[in-house]
């Protein structure tokens, strides 16, 4: 486990995880190395998507890509990598052509028998460990780093519907078909989500997402049937593992969609923040899960489209509605940003967030 990493020269971001109210909100923004950046592009002229990932050297080079473009403006790093690492240490081929692509989905629970009856992530993702080791040395204290993973429910809706869906008919099937052997595939990549954000800590990671870009694809019922038991079997598992360990990080929660289960959620899941999508008004999320949990969000990020007025206007929404009680947040999009987005106007986002915020 490595210990000799250069010392944190900004923790903001840390803080305001663990709940304190800052002196501005941390800013990072989900999916910020990516096809936006003009030089991520050009590396991925010459090297395949999941090459990048595998590639330690790569994928150190594009995570920190944002955070030397908007040197000062960012708060965080997220490691570069993708939520389908996990599908494809159980066993199953996952293609980006542009989107992912599952060759052999699971069509029927007899399927389940073609993955892998049990998964050593070390030997399978090690690639990431190794990639979250070299960031954060080569981050030099500058941000935090965050490691991640997909939920359950996510992974599994993707497993079956072998890409991404609009009605999610092949995964939902299989829920309410097949619902004893759904929850125990679900529990399955829950313990292997569990494993690899472990690992990630041990490999240096200083907070971790769990993204359940499905969750509001769920009736307020089947989320809690189906995709809340697996989020709260994660956060126990890896803070029983860490604290083992003597390690402890703010885990994060983003169940996009899932605005009916935020107080459920703040109350039970475990999480140390909740990631809140653009559709949720921030001072109602506020007032809905008091002082249990730090929030974290949540401009729409079709806004980064409308000019700099519109960004403008859009940010000092968001500030003030996230200060209008006390509490941990942290300034994200609501979603991961898109490939359009001209680089200026995500520096002006971040610039606005840093004048808005400032108590």
């Amino acid at each position: 486990m490595p210990t000799n990493f250069p010392p944190l020269t900004n923790d903001l971001f840390l803080r305001a995880a663990r709940g304190e109210q800052t002196e501005r909100a941390p800013i990072w923004v989900m999916r910020q190395a990516g096809r936006y950046l003009p030089e991520f592009r050009e590396v991925r002229k010459e090297h395949e998507f999941f090459e990048v990932c595998r590639t330690p050297s790569l994928a150190t080079e594009v995570t920190l890509q944002p955070i030397r473009r908007y040197t000062g403006l960012l708060d965080a790093s997220i490691i570069f990598s993708d939520i389908l690492v996990i599908p494809q240490a159980m066993g199953m081929e996952v293609q980006m052509n542009p989107g992912p692509h599952f060759p052999e989905p699971l069509e029927t629970p007899e399927d389940v028998k073609k993955l892998s009856d049990s998964v050593d992530v070390e030997q399978e993702l090690g690639y990431v460990f190794r990639a979250i080791t070299k960031t954060r040395t080569d981050l030099k204290g500058e941000v935090p780093l965050i490691g991640f993973c997909g939920a359950p429910w996510t992974l599994f809706a993707y497993m079956i519907e072998g890409g991404g869906s609009k009605t999610f008919q092949k995964a939902k099937t299989w829920l309410f078909k097949y619902p004893e052997e759904s929850k125990a595939l679900l529990l399955r990549i829950a313990d292997v989500c569990a494993d690899f954000l472990v690992g990630q800590v041990k490999a240096g990671a200083q907070a971790l997402q769990v993204f359940d870009s499905w969750a509001g694809e769920l009736s307020p019922y089947d989320f809690k049937e189906f995709s809340y038991p697996t989020i709260k079997h994660i956060s126990t598992k890896v803070k029983q593992r860490l604290e083992a360990e003597n390690l402890s990080v703010p885990l994060i929660l983003f169940a996009k969609g899932a605005h009916h289960a935020l107080g459920f959620l703040a109350e039970n899941a475990g999480y140390d923040v909740l990631g809140l999508d653009w559709c949720t008004d921030p001072a109602e999320a506020r007032k809905i899960v008091g002082q249990k949990v730090a929030l974290q969000g949540n401009m729409d990020p079709g806004v980064l489209y409308g000019g700099k007025s519109a960004i403008e206007a859009a940010v000092k929404r968001m500030c003030e509605g996230f200060r209008s009680a006390p509490g941990g947040w942290i300034a994200n999009l609501g979603h991961g940003i898109t490939p359009g987005v001209d680089p200026e106007d995500m520096r002006w986002f971040l610039e606005c967030v840093h004048k808005y915020s400032a108590l």
